[in-house]
Protein backbone atom coordinates (compact mmCIF):
# COMPACT_ATOMS: atom_id res chain seq x y z
CA UNK A 1 0.00 0.00 0.00
CA UNK A 2 2.94 2.54 1.06
CA UNK A 3 4.78 1.61 -2.53
CA UNK A 4 1.65 1.81 -4.62
CA UNK A 5 1.16 5.63 -2.68
CA UNK A 6 4.52 6.58 -3.57
CA UNK A 7 4.36 5.77 -7.11
CA UNK A 8 0.58 7.23 -7.64
CA UNK A 9 1.76 10.25 -6.29
CA UNK A 10 4.91 10.49 -8.42
CA UNK A 11 3.12 9.73 -11.58
CA UNK A 12 0.65 12.52 -10.50
CA UNK A 13 3.95 14.66 -9.67
CA UNK A 14 5.28 13.99 -13.09
CA UNK A 15 2.00 14.45 -15.01
CA UNK A 16 0.88 18.22 -13.17
CA UNK A 17 4.88 19.22 -12.94
CA UNK A 18 4.16 23.46 -14.17
CA UNK A 19 7.30 24.13 -16.66
CA UNK A 20 8.65 26.26 -14.10
CA UNK A 21 11.18 24.75 -11.32
CA UNK A 22 9.32 23.69 -8.20
CA UNK A 23 10.77 26.62 -5.25
CA UNK A 24 9.72 26.12 -1.89
CA UNK A 25 9.42 28.34 1.78
CA UNK A 26 13.31 28.22 3.88
CA UNK A 27 12.38 25.44 7.01
CA UNK A 28 13.17 28.42 9.54
CA UNK A 29 10.97 26.18 12.34
CA UNK A 30 8.60 24.35 13.38
CA UNK A 31 6.13 27.57 12.09
CA UNK A 32 6.72 28.60 8.92
CA UNK A 33 4.16 31.37 8.18
CA UNK A 34 5.28 32.56 4.28
CA UNK A 35 1.23 33.78 4.34
CA UNK A 36 1.52 35.49 7.44
CA UNK A 37 -1.69 34.52 9.06
CA UNK A 38 -0.48 34.39 12.26
CA UNK A 39 0.87 37.42 14.54
CA UNK A 40 4.48 36.83 16.53
CA UNK A 41 2.47 36.06 19.90
CA UNK A 42 0.73 33.22 18.14
CA UNK A 43 3.63 32.01 16.28
CA UNK A 44 6.28 31.72 19.38
CA UNK A 45 3.44 30.04 21.58
CA UNK A 46 2.54 27.41 18.37
CA UNK A 47 6.27 26.93 17.69
CA UNK A 48 7.29 26.41 21.55
CA UNK A 49 4.30 23.59 21.63
CA UNK A 50 5.56 21.77 18.54
CA UNK A 51 9.11 21.96 19.95
CA UNK A 52 8.10 20.11 22.80
CA UNK A 53 6.05 17.44 21.21
CA UNK A 54 9.23 16.24 19.21
CA UNK A 55 11.35 16.59 22.31
CA UNK A 56 8.98 14.49 23.97
CA UNK A 57 7.77 12.10 21.23
CA UNK A 58 10.30 12.34 18.65
CA UNK A 59 7.20 12.71 15.81
CA UNK A 60 7.69 16.08 14.04
CA UNK A 61 4.67 18.28 13.00
CA UNK A 62 5.27 21.74 11.14
CA UNK A 63 2.74 24.28 10.37
CA UNK A 64 3.29 25.71 6.86
CA UNK A 65 1.47 28.45 5.31
CA UNK A 66 2.46 29.09 1.96
CA UNK A 67 1.25 32.54 -0.12
CA UNK A 68 1.44 30.55 -3.93
CA UNK A 69 1.22 26.82 -4.77
CA UNK A 70 3.02 27.72 -8.20
CA UNK A 71 0.48 26.20 -10.05
CA UNK A 72 0.82 22.89 -8.36
CA UNK A 73 -1.87 20.48 -6.81
CA UNK A 74 -1.89 21.02 -2.73
CA UNK A 75 -1.09 17.06 -2.46
CA UNK A 76 1.72 17.48 -5.05
CA UNK A 77 3.15 20.51 -3.88
CA UNK A 78 2.76 18.99 0.57
CA UNK A 79 4.83 15.57 -0.99
CA UNK A 80 7.44 17.46 -2.34
CA UNK A 81 7.46 20.28 0.58
CA UNK A 82 8.09 17.21 2.93
CA UNK A 83 10.61 15.71 0.95
CA UNK A 84 12.60 18.86 0.62
CA UNK A 85 12.59 19.71 4.39
CA UNK A 86 13.04 16.15 5.12
CA UNK A 87 10.18 16.32 7.90
CA UNK A 88 10.65 13.61 10.35
CA UNK A 89 13.61 11.87 8.48
CA UNK A 90 15.27 9.12 10.37
CA UNK A 91 18.73 10.15 9.89
CA UNK A 92 19.45 6.47 8.76
CA UNK A 93 16.34 7.35 5.94
CA UNK A 94 14.35 4.51 7.08
CA UNK A 95 10.82 4.61 5.74
CA UNK A 96 9.15 3.27 8.70
CA UNK A 97 10.54 6.41 10.72
CA UNK A 98 9.43 8.77 8.55
CA UNK A 99 7.47 10.18 11.51
CA UNK A 100 6.59 13.57 10.05
CA UNK A 101 3.02 15.38 9.43
CA UNK A 102 2.46 19.06 7.64
CA UNK A 103 -0.24 21.12 8.56
CA UNK A 104 -0.15 22.63 4.85
CA UNK A 105 -2.58 25.89 4.36
CA UNK A 106 -2.76 27.89 1.01
CA UNK A 107 -4.89 30.61 1.66
CA UNK A 108 -4.94 32.77 -1.81
CA UNK A 109 -5.39 28.93 -3.06
CA UNK A 110 -8.37 28.39 -0.39
CA UNK A 111 -6.81 25.08 0.02
CA UNK A 112 -5.67 23.11 3.61
CA UNK A 113 -4.02 19.70 3.74
CA UNK A 114 -2.47 17.57 6.24
CA UNK A 115 0.77 15.79 4.89
CA UNK A 116 1.48 12.51 6.51
CA UNK A 117 5.08 10.60 6.70
CA UNK A 118 4.71 7.06 5.85
CA UNK A 119 5.98 6.20 9.44
CA UNK A 120 2.62 8.11 10.85
CA UNK A 121 -0.25 6.89 8.10
CA UNK A 122 -1.53 3.88 11.20
CA UNK A 123 -1.58 6.83 12.75
CA UNK A 124 -2.63 10.07 11.45
CA UNK A 125 -4.69 8.66 8.98
CA UNK A 126 -6.75 9.86 6.04
CA UNK A 127 -9.78 9.82 8.16
CA UNK A 128 -8.46 11.32 11.28
CA UNK A 129 -6.93 14.47 8.85
CA UNK A 130 -10.20 14.75 7.51
CA UNK A 131 -11.75 15.09 10.75
CA UNK A 132 -9.55 17.85 11.79
CA UNK A 133 -10.09 19.76 8.63
CA UNK A 134 -13.51 19.88 8.76
CA UNK A 135 -14.40 20.01 12.37
CA UNK A 136 -11.66 22.33 13.58
CA UNK A 137 -9.76 24.09 10.86
CA UNK A 138 -12.92 25.01 7.79
CA UNK A 139 -15.46 26.11 10.29
CA UNK A 140 -13.08 29.24 11.30
CA UNK A 141 -11.66 29.95 8.03
CA UNK A 142 -15.29 30.67 7.52
CA UNK A 143 -15.64 32.66 9.83
CA UNK A 144 -12.82 34.59 8.44
CA UNK A 145 -9.90 33.52 11.54
CA UNK A 146 -7.23 31.90 9.67
CA UNK A 147 -4.94 32.00 12.50
CA UNK A 148 -7.92 30.27 14.72
CA UNK A 149 -8.42 27.55 12.49
CA UNK A 150 -4.51 27.24 12.31
CA UNK A 151 -4.30 27.23 15.63
CA UNK A 152 -7.16 24.80 16.97
CA UNK A 153 -5.94 22.29 13.86
CA UNK A 154 -2.52 22.35 14.98
CA UNK A 155 -4.09 21.81 18.64
CA UNK A 156 -5.74 18.30 17.65
CA UNK A 157 -2.86 17.49 15.20
CA UNK A 158 -0.99 17.78 18.66
CA UNK A 159 -3.23 15.87 20.71
CA UNK A 160 -3.50 13.09 18.73
CA UNK A 161 0.57 12.37 17.83
CA UNK A 162 0.86 12.80 21.59
CA UNK A 163 -0.93 9.79 22.58
CA UNK A 164 -0.13 6.54 23.40
CA UNK A 165 0.48 4.66 19.78
CA UNK A 166 -2.51 1.90 20.97
CA UNK A 167 -5.01 4.65 21.73
CA UNK A 168 -4.19 6.60 18.69
CA UNK A 169 -4.45 3.56 16.35
CA UNK A 170 -7.73 2.86 18.26
CA UNK A 171 -8.79 6.73 17.53
CA UNK A 172 -8.00 6.26 14.10
CA UNK A 173 -10.19 3.09 13.79
CA UNK A 174 -13.23 4.91 15.30
CA UNK A 175 -12.60 7.36 12.74
CA UNK A 176 -12.23 5.56 9.63
CA UNK A 177 -15.93 3.63 11.35
CA UNK A 178 -17.30 6.75 11.25
CA UNK A 179 -16.31 7.96 7.62
CA UNK A 180 -17.99 4.63 6.80
CA UNK A 181 -21.23 5.22 8.42
CA UNK A 182 -21.14 8.50 7.29
CA UNK A 183 -20.75 7.42 3.71
CA UNK A 184 -23.31 5.08 3.87
CA UNK A 185 -25.73 7.35 4.95
CA UNK A 186 -25.07 9.21 1.71
CA UNK A 187 -25.38 6.90 -0.58
CA UNK A 188 -28.52 5.50 0.93
CA UNK A 189 -29.91 9.07 0.44
CA UNK A 190 -29.10 9.29 -2.91
CA UNK A 191 -30.56 6.31 -3.28
CA UNK A 192 -33.68 7.67 -1.79
CA UNK A 193 -33.60 10.65 -3.74
CA UNK A 194 -33.00 8.16 -7.30
CA UNK A 195 -36.43 6.07 -5.98
CA UNK A 196 -38.52 9.01 -5.75
CA UNK A 197 -36.82 10.78 -8.80
CA UNK A 198 -38.38 6.92 -10.96
CA UNK A 199 -41.59 7.15 -9.07
CA UNK A 200 -42.40 10.32 -10.18
CA UNK A 201 -41.47 10.13 -13.63
CA UNK A 202 -43.13 6.74 -13.63
CA UNK A 203 -46.61 8.05 -12.35
CA UNK A 204 -46.29 11.09 -14.65
CA UNK A 205 -45.57 8.69 -17.70
CA UNK A 206 -48.70 6.84 -17.03
CA UNK A 207 -51.12 9.26 -15.77
CA UNK A 208 -49.88 11.48 -19.25
CA UNK A 209 -50.41 8.41 -21.68
CA UNK A 210 -54.05 7.70 -19.96
CA UNK A 211 -54.65 11.49 -20.61
CA UNK A 212 -53.64 11.24 -23.98
CA UNK A 213 -55.66 8.25 -24.88
CA UNK A 214 -58.63 9.78 -23.07
CA UNK A 215 -58.25 13.22 -24.97
CA UNK A 216 -58.34 11.00 -28.35
CA UNK A 217 -61.62 9.18 -26.81
CA UNK A 218 -63.49 12.49 -26.06
CA UNK A 219 -62.84 12.39 -22.26
CA UNK A 220 -61.60 15.53 -20.62
CA UNK A 221 -58.39 15.82 -18.65
CA UNK A 222 -57.70 14.58 -15.19
CA UNK A 223 -56.95 16.39 -12.79
CA UNK A 224 -54.22 15.34 -9.97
Amino acid sequence: MKTLRAICLLIACMLSVPATAQTFPELTGRVVDQANLLDPAQEAALTAKLEGLENTTSRQLVVATVSDLEGYDIADYGYQLGRAWGIGQAADGNAEKDNGVILLVAPNERKVRVEVGYGLEGIMTDAVSSIVIQNDILPRFREGDMAAGIIAGADMIFRHLSLPEEQARAYAAQAAEQQREEAGKGETGLVIFWIIMMAIIFISSIFGSRGGRRYRGGVGPVVI
